[in-house]
């Protein structure tokens, strides 16, 4: 059975430290996580997309930790991580960046009449409670949560979430382990500084937003191969405005490319449109909204595109 095949397991990454991760890591179908203190509180890293789904990462959290919750953290606003914020025990306080409140508020629930496949169940739109700007660090009992502003890279309001003492870090996003990374709503720009920062920490292991956890010398090669993929979407990017390609047509003629084997080819074509905004001098967090790109998507794809949510 490859991993892909595998149903929803959580993982303890270290010692007290637990991914819940969801394969096959495709639209909609991420990961989370939570770090469970001396007390039994814990701190927990995302929700998921369907109300199902936040459900079984709930009842996982409670068959590790003995008490309520003492936060919820947002690693950025996507849907797949925020709209079962509102299924967090009550009196837990979510917190993010300040920009990830204001694109769950700007963007509502318009994810379910784009990707419209899976069952969301009763949905409630539930922003952060809490938010900063650069840094917060959460005291967990004795253990330090350092939440660190990275964006624009994925999005504008990219947190990572790590664990100085366990040298674990939650990437949200920023890695996707097996599928090329989305950043029509982030920034080319900012994409490699992230993953450059991510470097710095000296993880020993990583949970990615989407994929199987990383550990050892394979997070710095999962992060050189995303700073690679990045490159070279930068360059094609490039080449296509200079000849006066379209963001499409540019996909469709490196449809064939070392990264095609990753899952979700078709976000090289939102990855191309962010890149002509930034060629053209737009501000870095200029929004581009996926309902406008999608349709293209669509048609790299060659037809509707799948989701397992």
């Amino acid at each position: 059975m490859t991993w892909a095949e595998r149903d929803t397991y959580v993982e303890e990454v270290t010692r007290d430290v637990f991914a819940f991760i969801q394969p096959d890591g495709s639209w909609m179908v991420n990961n989370c996580g939570f770090v469970v203190g001396s007390s039994g509180r814990s701190v927990l890293v995302d929700t998921s997309s369907t109300e199902r789904r936040t459900a079984q990462f709930m009842d996982a959290v409670r068959a590790h930790s003995s008490q309520p919750p003492m936060a919820l953290v947002n690693t950025h606003h996507h849907p797949d991580h925020t709209y079962g914020n509102f299924l967090a025990p009550q009196g837990t306080p979510v917190v993010g960046h300040v920009r990830c409140r204001e694109e769950v508020l700007a963007a509502g629930l318009e994810a379910t009449k784009v990707i419209t496949t899976p069952d969301y169940g009763n949905l409630e739109l539930r922003p952060p409670d809490f938010t900063f700007t650069d840094r917060l660090t959460l005291h967990l009992d004795e253990t330090p949560v350092e939440l660190e502003y990275v964006g624009p890279a994925h999005t504008s309001n990219d947190v990572l979430v790590w664990l100085p003492e366990q040298k674990v870090v939650f990437a949200g996003d920023l890695a996707f382990a097996g599928g090329q990374p989305f950043l029509l709503e982030g920034s080319l720009a900012g994409f490699p500084k992230a993953l450059a920062r991510i470097k710095e920490l000296g993880a020993e292991a990583l949970v990615p937003g989407h994929g199987p956890v990383v550990r050892g010398a394979d997070v710095n090669s999962l992060l050189d191969d995303l700073t690679g993929y990045v490159e070279f979407v930068s360059r094609i990017a490039s080449e296509g405005m200079a000849d006066g390609m379209t963001p499409l047509q540019v996909a469709e003629k490196y449809k064939d490319n070392p990264y095609s084997g990753w899952q979700e080819t078709e976000r090289l074509v939102g990855n191309l449109h962010r890149a002509y905004s930034e060629l053209s001098g737009n501000d870095l967090f200029t929004r581009l909204r996926v309902p406008d790109v999608w349709p293209e998507m669509l048609s790299f794809h060659g037809g509707p595109i799948g989701c397992k949510a």
